[in-house]
């Protein structure tokens, strides 16, 4: 999609300090991180939020769910962490590309705000 930063970070056309990828995925430092490992995963097609996702998509999906645990052992966040996603704006959503969080490094509270 035309001007979607997720988008050129995953082509590799945006500067990013890219975590590991996949075929289907990157995953990349948060600039703005809310806990001392912050990671976000985004899949490499445009997918708006988890509301656009169809049938089709149940195999991207589930790579991006292996994904949050290939960066949480790459982080060493053995001792936990949190994956969540944002969907629209009343659920936080600032960039409308799919996008997983994967946070740890400290304890998780809850509910988280």
């Amino acid at each position: 999609m035309s001007g979607c930063i997720f988008c050129a970070i995953a082509a590799g056309e945006a500067d990013a300090d890219v975590v590991a990828e996949g075929d289907s995925w990157v995953a990349f430092r948060d600039l703005d991180p809310a806990a001392p490992s912050h990671v976000l995963i985004v899949p490499r097609r445009h997918v708006t939020s988890v509301d656009d996702l169809g049938v089709d998509d149940v195999g991207m999906a589930g790579e991006l769910m292996l994904a949050c645990r290939e960066v949480a052992t790459r982080e060493r966040l053995k001792d936990g962490y949190r994956v969540l996603t944002n969907v629209g704006s009343d659920g936080g959503q600032a960039v409308h590309h799919l996008h997983i969080h994967v946070l740890g490094g400290r304890p998780m509270e809850w509910p988280p705000g």
